[in-house]
């Protein structure tokens, strides 16, 4: 039996159906994302907190993939520091092949089993460190090797993938698996699974930086103030939290240099 995320789609003759048909049936499939990651919260929960519990003692997060699930890593890795305010380094996204495979796909770079563990190695990995291997098929080489290389080294390890009793499932010592099925168009997990992959690491890194004190209320209070939209929403959190007009929250805003500084030494009337 072939693994579910290769198994022929439940639709045929696709290049047959009206453009309506294409995008209901896209749709009806990518309904049953949220409802399977609905099934696998608690697994989800028990990484959160042991990579929350390391990332206080000063480690970090890693995670590691190639093609689309190593872009979905790299995305969510390079938009904690503008959302949370927290430093570059603090969450890595490594992709088989390197930077230049977030544009263009390296041929046979998922097949190394020796380079994920290298590329590790570039950021002195210890054992506070917590590293998510990414991989709807569960069977990416550069991915399972590295993550077996994690477990001998006392490093924790995680794996989202959505294919279950896959290597990645049964190496990583907090897999997530999530059984989206077929994907619409036969093997392309850059759909339901990517879909799945991208909805999982949301929940993770946004759970941690809330749990590592990056949220106040509801509020991204260290975002990272880099255009006139962020400067303006950070004027209005600064309005909200003290009570004052835009202009006086504006000028606390540009004195303080963050949402969260504002807040603390402005004065409420």
């Amino acid at each position: 039996m072939s693994r579910i995320t290769e198994q022929p789609s439940h639709y045929n003759d696709l290049e047959h159906m009206s453009t309506a048909d294409l995008l209901r049936n896209i749709n009806k499939e990518d309904h049953r994302v949220p409802e399977a990651i609905a099934q696998v919260i608690p697994g989800i929960g028990a990484l959160v907190d042991a990579i929350a519990e390391r990332m206080q003692r000063g480690g970090r997060l890693f995670y590691l993939g190639a093609g689309t699930s190593g872009r979905l890593g790299v995305v969510d890795a390079s938009e904690c520091p503008p959302t949370f305010g927290v430093p570059h380094g603090l969450v890595v996204g490594l992709i088989a092949g390197g930077d230049k495979a977030i544009r263009k796909a390296v041929e046979f770079a998922e097949d190394d089993r020796e380079q994920g563990w290298k590329d590790l190695g570039e950021h002195a990995i210890g054992p506070d460190d917590t590293v998510i291997g990414i991989a709807a098929s569960g069977s990416t080489p550069y991915v399972v090797a590295a993550l077996e290389m994690c477990n001998t080294s006392g490093i924790l390890t995680g794996g989202i993938t959505c294919n279950p009793d896959s290597p990645l499932a049964t190496t990583a010592k907090h897999p997530i698996v999530v059984v989206v099925g077929p994907e619409f168009v036969t093997g392309s997990t850059r759909m339901k699974s990517g879909t799945a992959q991208k909805l999982v690491l949301n929940m993770i890194s946004t759970s941690v930086m809330i749990k590592l004190g990056r949220v106040k209320g509801n509020r991204m209070v260290d975002m990272q103030l880099s255009n006139n939209k962020l400067i303006d929403r950070g004027t209005r959190m600064v309005m909200e939290g003290l009570n004052v007009p835009y202009e006086e929250a504006n000028e606390l805003l540009k004195k303080h240099g963050s949402v969260r500084k504002a807040i603390e030494n402005g004065h409420r009337p």
